[in-house]
């Protein structure tokens, strides 16, 4: 088993970090303030003598990092020199709730391990397939030819790891097959998948649109925008915070951001928990259909990360209304998941529905490889890191 870990709410309470190495797991709970903090924990966990990860620091040959926004700019990975962090700091303004941790993250590396090449590998490359009429916006031409706004797609790197384990477990050619992708985490992005291509993507310009998300609202009017700024006297940096730190699921719900607790309390009684459940449900199963019809025609569903992983509810309402699709489920399969059952359809159905662990960090790693040359010999697995990074710090 390779070594998996995982430091998470940096920044908030309840911080924790967990290392897991064979049959070996090791969780602290501890106060993460920040990225800097976050990495003296991640190297502490790595040369931890119990675990055995890395004897020393000059074990690692190559790092390679999520960049969730490429713009235009970076349609590939790509190893990491003083022009590429120019140009990721200038695409911080398309998302600048995961760039700057991206950035936070490369420079930290680069202090502590210099010399290491890194590598980005980004969420955005894998949508550059998507045609001219999905991702233009029917805006006055010049913002897209000279201002580069345009829909962009997030999440990529899940998407093309899912979709190629997807055509696997088919026992199917990727080239075959038209899948929708559902990445379900506290970020969401679902993606029409053709011929092992993105096609269309939920995500678009910036990463608070599409389907409602942990804290960001989803597709909106974005008259409600003018209306806030001009009716109510909002500045437009509050209207900024308010869509993409204080909506979703936790605008709704008033609780959380963790669509865990939100089920829970929903399941409890608490009325605006579960809206918030039936409006992430509706979201989720209407831009399936939309993303269906782009493809004309739906071979697979896929479901991975948080909830498209672990919410044996969120799995079963949304396919309950895809019936018209061909979609239909085995619920007794949809509860042996865990057991490594990922095919959950019923016997019946025209389109596999599949449950994919997403596994960004693989993707990373293997982009790693390909980019830094090892005298054309693949390092073995202890000398690439492969890591990513919070949206929030």
């Amino acid at each position: 088993m390779s070594p998996r870990g995982l430091i998470a709410r940096i920044g908030e309470e309840g911080s924790y970090s967990e290392y897991r190495v064979g049959d070996k797991k090791a969780v602290e709970e501890r106060l993460i303030l920040c990225q800097k903090v976050a990495f003296d924990v991640m190297v502490d966990n790595l040369m931890n003598s119990e675990l055995a990860v890395i004897e020393s620091a000059e074990a690692i040959t190559a790092i390679g990092h999520r960049a969730v926004h490429g713009g235009d700019v970076f349609v590939d990975s790509v190893v990491i020199d003083e022009i590429v962090m120019k140009q990721l700091y200038a695409c911080v303004r398309f998302a600048p709730l995961h760039n700057p941790c991206n950035i936070a993250g490369i420079e930290e590396c680069m202090r502590r391990f210099p010399g290491v090449p890194n590598v980005a590998v980004f969420d955005t490359a894998f949508h550059q397939s998507v045609p001219r009429e999905a991702y233009i916006y029917a805006l006055p031409y010049d913002l897209y030819s000279k201002h580069g706004i345009r829909k962009y797609g997030f999440h990529g790197t899940s998407c093309r790891y899912v979709s190629r384990v997807a055509a696997d477990v088919l026992n199917r050619p990727l080239e075959d097959l038209a899948m929708v992708s559902c990445h379900l985490g506290n970020g969401v992005t679902l993606d029409a998948v053709k011929g092992g291509e993105a096609v269309d993507t939920s995500i678009g310009f910036v990463t608070f649109c599409g389907v409602p998300m942990g804290t960001r609202s989803g597709d909106f009017d974005p008259a409600i925008i003018f209306h806030l700024v001009k009716e109510q006297g909002r500045s437009l940096e509050e209207v900024e915070r308010l869509c993409y730190e204080k909506s979703g699921f936790l605008g709704v719900s008033g609780i959380s951001n963790d669509m865990r607790e939100v089920e829970q309390r929903a399941g409890a009684g608490d009325d605006r928990c579960a809206l918030a459940v039936d409006i992430f449900v509706y979201h989720i199963r209407k831009t399936i259909g939309t993303h269906a019809a782009a493809m004309n025609g739906l071979d697979a569903l896929v479901f991975t990360a948080g909830s498209g992983e672990n919410s044996t509810e969120i799995r079963s309402r949304v396919c309950a209304g895809l019936g018209v699709l061909g979609v239909k489920i085995d619920e007794r399969l949809n509860e042996m998941v865990r057991n490594g059952h990922p095919n959950i359809s019923a016997a019946s159905a025209f389109v596999t529905t599949l449950v994919v662990p997403t596994d960004e960090e693989r993707m990373i790693a293997l982009d790693t490889v390909r980019l830094v040359n090892h005298g054309g010999q693949v390092p073995p697995p202890i000398a690439s890191l492969a890591l990513t990074y919070p949206e929030r710090v």
